[in-house]
């Protein structure tokens, strides 16, 4: 199987990529969830990658087999995912051609236990490769808390960040580690559809993947809509999204 990566990414680099611009074995494609713009741009870079695999942040495990086994399914999947919106998600899923649908997303249960039992516990044998077992550096927990303390409009106690942190940690070596499986599975390149935060190059996927398998090469496109200080190996702008103030509700209530 490495003999058949090897070989496969020789011939990315050997032979003109689908797209020049991003000739790694791994290309996470960052998004803003809700923003239409987003998802028809990542159906562009599908189309032109041409890749092995998608993982996908939305679908389990067992809702992405079910989906690869039978495309006609992949409604169905996303339904049971609990994601909403897939009107704006089928261009990707258009774009797919012959890619597998791999599922990183953990069951909410797992989610709901990392609280409780901490990332590491929950990841299992591997933590220690993707960094769960350490805690973070405090200058980087601290501006991870406030992230999370602002993303949730200040609305919950500072206190509850720390858990939600430990969450995101969790989560980005999941995708991580079903990236690198479907790397090792179907050779790459490698897509991964996920959020911009989980697509950053400094603490997301991309940098849980240098730590566990540094060989790896890995491009990160994050689709934003206004200049950011995120950073990615690419930032791209779309047009922002039609929405509501996302804190009038939680402010109201």
């Amino acid at each position: 199987m490495r003999a058949k990566r090897l070989c496969a990414a020789m011939l990315l680099w050997l032979a003109p990529p689908a797209n020049a611009d991003t000739p790694a074995e791994i290309v996470i494609l960052g998004e803003v969830h809700d923003n239409p713009h987003a998802h028809l741009e990542q159906a562009a870079a599908l189309k032109a990658l041409r890749p092995t695999a998608v993982v996908f942040e939305m679908l389990t495990a067992e809702e992405s087999a079910k989906a690869d086994a039978d495309r006609s399914q992949i409604a169905q999947a996303w339904a049971a995912s609990g994601w909403q919106h897939f009107d704006i998600y089928a261009p990707i899923f258009d774009a797919l051609g012959d890619a597998r649908i791999i599922g990183a997303a953990a069951p909410r249960e797992a989610v709901q236990r990392v609280y409780s039992e901490g990332a590491a516990e929950l990841f299992g044998p591997e933590a220690a490769r993707f960094g769960l077992d350490q805690p973070l550096p405090e200058d980087q927990q601290a501006g991870r808390v406030a992230l999370q303390f602002a993303a949730h409009c200040e609305a919950m106690p500072r206190e509850m960040m720390g858990g939600m942190v430990a969450v995101q940690r969790y989560r980005d070596a999941t995708f991580a580690r079903a990236a690198l499986n479907a790397l090792e599975a179907y050779g790459p390149p490698v897509a991964v559809i996920t959020g911009n935060g989980h697509a950053r190059t400094d603490w997301g996927i991309p940098a849980l993947i240098a730590q566990a398998a540094p060989e790896v090469t890995t491009h990160a496109i994050g689709f934003v809509e206004a200049e950011t200080a995120v950073p990615f190996d690419e930032a791209r702008l779309i047009p922002p999204a039609e929405r509501d103030a996302p804190c009038n509700a939680l402010i109201e209530n």
